[in-house]
């Protein structure tokens, strides 16, 4: 039998290498075109991204693994679309500061229609409650009822041991942010917006938090924040000027170890007009059995996050999100991945799933969701592996895959970059936290063994600088604009190469002895263990 699996690993490789870039452009070109309206979650656009995806799994011959047998899995969320008779202002002495929506202020209240504060505003710095690194930003102070104001990112470090050195620690995200003011039961949460702590521009925020809000519908009863949402680094500098400071005086105390949080001198009050709808979106998932029956049960799963931001403010007159880069081009790679695993024969030892998730951009709260309702047991799980924004400039010679070194994979990760003579690079930009930011995360935090497989900045043919310019352009000009739309010009081989690198990987995991796991000292290790996997 080991033969067989043997020879069964020659093949993936032999239909590794028949991964072609026609078919991914293919699904790149219909999932990023216009008619789908920027696939929206709980949009015709979105329902009909879902349905191809499904197509095309049913036209493979792939097992739906959904609910009631079929390839959907039902995600039930809220939407909560903010109206432009939103206000907020802040009020200290005589002096009142008005923000404008959008113009200043973007961001949502929680499920409620005619949402409003009237509060005391407090800066509790970055907003981090982080005992192992001595760090806690609210100290004693009691912020129920209170708005809190705050930066987004962490504290400035070159010390692995100290909020990881220069890589962002989950700390750092707009998400534990909010997530930590409404534990600790704030009415609001208000994100001073620098390009420098979020990584990206105002235009990023505005164009995410200025439209449909999507969330994960909460137990009755459980605590949420009224408003959370963010403000303008200029909107600060108002907003702190009766403290006598400007924002980034007050960045720099968030950064000073022994930070106290600090009282603002006035009152904030807002009303937060909001359309707000119960919808029910889908993941999509299929399978193909492994061929050894006691690792069948146990399954390698790909994943891709086919939803983007729909339909918004028009920029240059166009008002359609199409997010070809973010996230087509992930979701045509698994297809192919798909199409080449259902052709093995033999299959590998362990099953595979495909894995199509909704509402990444919303918070991964797809992954989430099926993070805590898996269609298979998290303990059988081996290992995720996520596909999640590619450039269509060519080939690189390196590819990114941060995260990996944190499990037993790293040394399998490696051997394969070595036969693909590719260079694992670190990661370019590890203060933006990348990790934290795709889908791979929710798997990774309920204990599976999760990277995403990115590509890397040395591209073949091109000046050394090429990488960073092109990460640059996209990052400042198309990341979550109209303009990230597909181009007939644009060169899918570095696509190819990711989709067989990433293959290639899951091949491996699933032929494997052992399951997988977190290595020794890593925090995710005990997760994994509670799971039943050592």
């Amino acid at each position: 039998m080991r033969i067989v699996w043997a020879l069964a690993a020659v093949t993936g490789l032999l239909h590794g290498q028949d991964i072609a870039g026609p078919r991914i452009r293919a699904h790149v070109k219909f999932l990023a075109s216009d008619l789908l309206e920027g696939r929206g979650v709980g949009t015709r656009g979105g329902d009909l991204a879902a349905e191809y995806l499904a197509s095309q799994l049913e036209v493979m011959g792939v097992k739906p693994t959904g609910d009631s047998g079929t390839y959907f899995q039902r995600v039930p969320l809220t939407g909560v679309r903010p109206l432009p008779a939103t206000t907020l202002s802040y009020q200290a002495g005589g002096e009142v500061q008005t923000f404008e929506w959008l113009e200043d202020l973007a961001g949502s209240s929680h499920r409620q229609t005619n949402s409003s504060i009237d509060a005391e505003a407090i800066f509790v710095g970055h907003g981090i409650t982080a005992p192992e690194y001595g760090w806690d930003d609210y100290g004693d102070t009691d912020v129920r009822g209170k708005v809190v104001v705050l930066f987004t990112g962490e504290p400035p470090s070159n010390d692995p041991n100290f909020f990881g050195g220069k890589a962002l620690t989950y700390y750092g995200r707009w998400t534990y942010k909010f997530e930590e003011a409404a534990r600790r039961g704030a009415v609001a949460c208000i994100i001073v917006h620098t390009t420098a702590t979020a990584s990206y521009g105002w235009e990023v925020v505005r164009s995410s938090w200025g439209r449909e809000d999507i969330q994960v519908r909460v137990e009755p009863g459980a605590h949420a924040l009224s408003f959370a949402g963010w403000i303008t680094g200029k909107a600060g500098d108002r907003l702190f000027a009766a403290t006598g400071k400007a924002t980034d005086q007050m960045l720099q105390l968030a950064d000073t170890k022994g930070f106290r949080p600090v009282k603002l001198p006035g009152r904030m009050k807002g009303s937060f007009p909001s359309r707000v709808r119960d919808s029910v979106s889908k993941n999509v998932v299929g399978t193909i059995a492994g061929s050894d029956p006691a690792k069948q049960a146990e399954y390698v799963i790909f994943t891709a996050h086919w939803d983007h931001l729909g339909m918004g403010e028009a920029v240059k007159g166009d008002g359609i999100y199409n997010g070809a880069v973010d996230n087509a081009t992930g979701c045509a790679m698994v297809l192919e991945l798909a199409r080449a695993w259902q052709a093995l024969n033999p299959k590998p030892r362990r099953s595979a799933m495909f894995l199509f998730v909704t509402a990444e951009e919303s918070g991964l709260l797809g992954s989430k969701y099926y993070a805590a309702h898996p269609v298979v047991p998290l303990g059988r799980t081996a290992a995720n592996i996520n596909f999640d924004a590619f450039y269509p400039f060519g080939r690189t010679t390196d590819v990114s895959v941060d995260g990996a070194e944190r499990t037993t994979l790293w040394t399998l990760v490696e051997n394969v970059a070595q036969r693909f003579r590719l260079t694992v690079r670190e990661d370019p930009h590890p203060e933006q936290g990348h990790y934290f930011r795709s889908d791979h995360f929710s798997l990774a935090q309920a204990g599976v063994p999760a990277f995403s497989v990115s590509m890397g900045a040395s591209f073949a043919g091109k000046p050394r600088e090429f990488g960073e310019k092109v990460f640059n352009n996209y990052n400042d000009n198309h990341y979550h604009q109209p303009s990230d739309q597909y181009s007939e010009s644009w060169d899918f081989a570095g696509m190819i190469e990711m989709a067989k690198f990433g293959f290639t990987i899951g091949m491996d995991v699933a032929n494997s002895e052992k399951l997988p796991t977190w290595r020794k000292g890593d925090p995710l290790l005990a997760v994994r263990e509670r799971s039943g996997v050592r």
